[in-house]
């Protein structure tokens, strides 16, 4: 944990033992934190970022080097999420390289369940190194819808299967590149890490000007085809979570579309009803059911 406080500095608010996760940190006899039971720190910082002067020091990490914090602008924020679009035309050329080291560094700070941080990221960065991706994956669904069929992928790619062979790509869309999230299977928030760290990437990426596809379909193909992972370097005891496509947007939209209103529930002080034995045995089947 290492963790140190300047004393100079300090002004004994105690904001960093108020903020503590774990609870682990307390204030001494002349108000100066300290820690109990460093083996219990999750490693998540809030302690070096709540200090209003920069007097903590923690996992080896100096307030000097964190960004400072200023005010977001609301509705740019709002505009950019109304304006996300699934991205399914590409140019075909490589993001440049400037673009790609900005977003392989935002995943350093993506949030994760435990603060676990056990997140891996694969990237296709290259369209040459995704063609030979996208070539092999294309044939192999095609062997497997027609030469000698698979289940899981006759009944995944039923919609698709007859653009597929006739050419079209409609598994990755023609995107030169691709983000494949993969997360140890002793992750606690496995499943849940991997979709929040791809909606942070889409969102940034979406704000330099480039396009975005959540592909369902590539990620079946990983599960299906076990030399994906090896590809990719996925290493063991990591399993794929989620896909991605990125790349140089081919057109561009014009305004925001329009969608219903999603339903708002707002509860209220109302008691707790006792539920029958039915409507407890349906609850459980609706929280189960996935």
């Amino acid at each position: 944990m290492n963790f140190k406080v300047d004393t100079e500095k300090c002004i004994h608010c105690g904001l960093c033992a108020k903020d503590c996760i774990a609870h682990i940190i307390e204030l001494d006899e002349n108000k100066v934190p300290k820690v109990e039971k460093p083996e219990k720190c999750i490693g998540c910082q809030h302690c070096l970022a709540i200090c209003p002067v920069g007097a903590i020091s923690v996992c080896d990490k100096n307030p000097e080097d964190s960004d400072k914090i200023y005010a977001q602008n609301p509705d740019m924020i709002l505009n950019l999420i109304k304006s996300r679009r699934s991205d399914r035309n590409y140019k075909q050329e490589n993001v440049s390289q400037e673009k790609m080291d900005k977003l392989k560094d935002m995943l350093s700070w993506v949030p994760t369940g435990c603060n676990f941080h056990g997140l891996n990221f694969h990237f296709i960065d290259d369209i040459e190194v995704m063609n030979e991706f996208r070539n092999h994956v294309n044939n192999k669904v095609i062997s497997a819808l027609t030469k000698k069929p698979i289940k899981p992928v006759v009944e995944k790619f039923s919609h698709y299967g007859k653009l597929l062979i006739n050419g079209e790509d409609v598994i990755f869309r023609g995107a030169p590149h691709m983000i494949v999230v993969s997360n140890s299977v002793k992750a606690p928030c496995a499943a849940e890490d991997a979709i929040i760290a791809l909606s942070y990437f889409e969102l940034y990426a979406q704000s330099m000007g480039l396009g975005t596809c959540w592909c369902g379909l590539a990620q079946s193909c990983m599960a299906v085809f076990p030399e994906l992972s090896e590809y990719l370097g996925i290493p063991e005891g990591y399993q794929s979570s989620y896909v991605m496509l990125f790349g140089e947007k081919e057109v561009n939209y014009s305004r925001t579309v329009q969608p219903e209103k999603s339903p708002v529930i707002v509860a209220k002080k109302q008691g707790f009803e006792k539920l029958t034995a039915g409507k407890t045995l349906k609850r459980y089947f609706w929280n189960f059911i996935r």
